[in-house]
């Protein structure tokens, strides 16, 4: 599933993302989609959260570096609020957040993440 060179889940057919970043964007983040990607119990948590709050989030990747067992991504977030965020009740709104995001990859999974967001950006959208 994956080579020293390539991030978790590979590249298709010359395409600029991998097929972790191809599968969950735009898509129901459902157990076996999860389970086929990642390891990580937290980051399991979190993509639950968050398809919670914003059913089939995008994630929109600008660049992606792979060095060794580790791939970085910078990218954007987009969702439609429809469940609870932050203790914000559903708005209906569209909303978008700048993100990075590390991952550790072990046996063709993301074993460990590392994420920074623009979470203030956010619920600013979601409050204003």
């Amino acid at each position: 599933m994956h080579a020293p060179d390539r991030p978790a889940g590979g590249y298709k057919n010359g395409e600029r993302r991998p097929d972790y970043v191809n599968a969950m964007t735009a898509n129901p983040k459902t157990e076996a989609l999860i389970n086929q990607y990642v390891s990580d119990p937290s980051l399991k948590e979190h993509i639950r959260q968050a398809e919670a709050a914003f059913p089939r989030y995008e994630l929109v990747a600008h660049q992606i570096v792979a060095e060794g067992d580790i791939v970085a991504l910078r990218g954007t977030f987009y969702g439609v609020h429809k469940g609870e965020f932050a203790g914000i009740a559903p708005t209906g709104k569209k909303v978008s957040g700048d993100l990075m995001l590390f991952y550790r990859i072990n046996d063709g999974l993301i074993a460990e993440h590392w994420m920074q967001w623009d979470m203030k950006a956010v619920v600013d959208q979601l409050t204003n």
